[in-house]
């Protein structure tokens, strides 16, 4: 088979190192892939967002099947078009994106099916906006409605800090069009868990749970990125909120989509938290997450190829999905700086024998040498049959790992420690 894997981060170097596993994949090519994603798949250099070139690339290289990963694609309609063209896709369409494409949408969507999430009110005008931060219960929570690269959420811990968060994003238009909306919602409080999850518009199967680490410095401090580090399983993720969320939010949440016509398959993201008053919905992606990807996929022991296959053709019912019990950490090293301002362009050294536990994300080949060419530039990841040596195997893999100019915090997996009453 000839694949097609739209994207080029860590996620889609999880990706492909894992549809690589199955011997029908005879050729990957990366769209526009990185330096790092060069070593196991064909990297062409046409953007994520290019439809128009991706289509065009699919059309010329009889690509039999497609991934399309990240959600810029999916939201503008990539698989729609590939589709379009007789292409076999993993991904939802536009209609289903908009689950993630639009904030004002999903909150809409779990309000009119009863889905458990955090009381919210929307608004397309600034004045009426900040009207209404000058009543609600503080802290709130700010978010742009549509895209934002993971940054356009706001945690306002003071009224003044709320007003600055409605300014930001709708007068300065900080993120754009994706600002022409804002959702202002309730601060819930609670441990969070992600929870990707396969379906195929009938049927849902959940992966591991895990546990992202947004904030860039150690004790969740510092700005939100897009992720410093994951862990999986999450702790505080109980057979019964398992059970619970299944109930309550997942098979609702396919229901509501075929409902309304938009029926989602591909990878379907709940970002929860688990409140005092049991699971809420944070977010929903319309896509696997990033870091998250990197630990859930080593734990995956049935073959994704075969998965995606089901979940394109509507058989994910009879097909295996199967993980293993151990545990898996992913740490971050970033560029200094990242995520505001940082220098590129910095040699990488990843020992041999280490590859194939390394998944890049920010960098370039130039001259035949791998250098930084973004904020966060790869993910070390190790598993292991408990959390402790997971978390402890991943950092001496980052010890190995070097490029100047070089970030990552030091308690990735600390948390999930603390909460399973252990001690790196």
């Amino acid at each position: 088979m000839r694949i097609l894997v739209v994207g080029g981060g860590g996620r889609e170097h999880a990706i492909i190192k894992k549809l690589r596993e199955n011997p029908k994949a005879e050729t990957i090519y990366a769209l526009p892939g990185n330096g790092g994603i060069a070593a196991d798949a064909v990297c062409v250099p046409v953007k994520a967002t290019d439809i128009d070139g991706i289509c065009a690339f699919a059309k010329e290289h009889q690509i039999d099947y497609a991934v399309v990963a990240p959600d810029d694609p999916l939201v503008l309609g990539c698989v729609d078009r590939l589709q379009e063209l007789g292409i076999p896709c993993f991904g939802p369409e536009a209609k289903a994106a908009v689950i993630e494409g639009s904030k004002a949408f999903s909150k809409e969507l779990m309000r009119k099916y009863g889905i458990p999430t955090a009381a919210c009110e929307i608004f397309s005008d600034a004045a009426s906006a900040l009207a209404y931060v000058e009543s609600c219960a503080i802290p709130v929570v700010v978010k742009a409605d549509g895209l934002a690269l993971g940054k356009g959420v706001i945690i306002a811990q003071t009224r003044e800090e709320a007003r600055d968060a409605v300014k930001t994003i709708m007068q300065d238009k900080k993120f754009g069009k994706s600002g022409d909306k804002v959702v202002i919602e309730e601060f819930l409080e609670g441990p969070e868990v992600s929870v990707l999850s396969f379906t195929d518009g009938k049927t849902i199967v959940p992966m591991i749970s895990s546990m992202d680490h947004k904030r860039a410095g150690d004790g969740d401090t510092g700005l939100n990125t897009g992720g410093m580090g994951t862990v999986a399983p999450n702790p505080y993720y109980t057979e019964e909120a398992a059970e619970r969320c299944m109930r309550e939010i997942f098979l609702p949440t396919v229901a509501a989509m075929n409902a309304e016509g938009r029926t989602f398959k591909g990878c379907l993201y709940f970002g929860l938290m688990l409140t005092a008053d049991g699971p809420k919905v944070i977010e929903y992606n319309c896509r696997f997450g990033d870091p998250e990807t990197q630990v859930v996929l080593p734990l995956l022991e049935s073959d994704l190829l075969e998965i995606m296959l089901a979940v394109t053709g509507e058989r994910l019912a009879g097909t295996e999905v199967r993980f293993s019990g151990r545990h898996a950490c992913c740490v971050v090293m970033a560029s200094d700086g990242y995520p505001v301002k940082y220098a590129k362009g910095f040699e990488i050294s990843i020992p041999e024998a280490d590859a194939s536990k390394v998944y890049v994300a920010g960098a370039r080949l130039e001259d035949g040498k791998l250098l930084t060419d973004g904020g966060r530039v790869l993910g070390c990841v190790e598993t292991a049959d408990s959390l402790a040596e997971a978390v402890e195997k991943a950092y001496a893999l980052v010890s190995r790992v070097h490029f100047d100019n070089e970030y990552y915090r030091h308690d990735i997996g600390s948390r999930a420690l603390a909460a399973r009453g252990e001690e790196r």
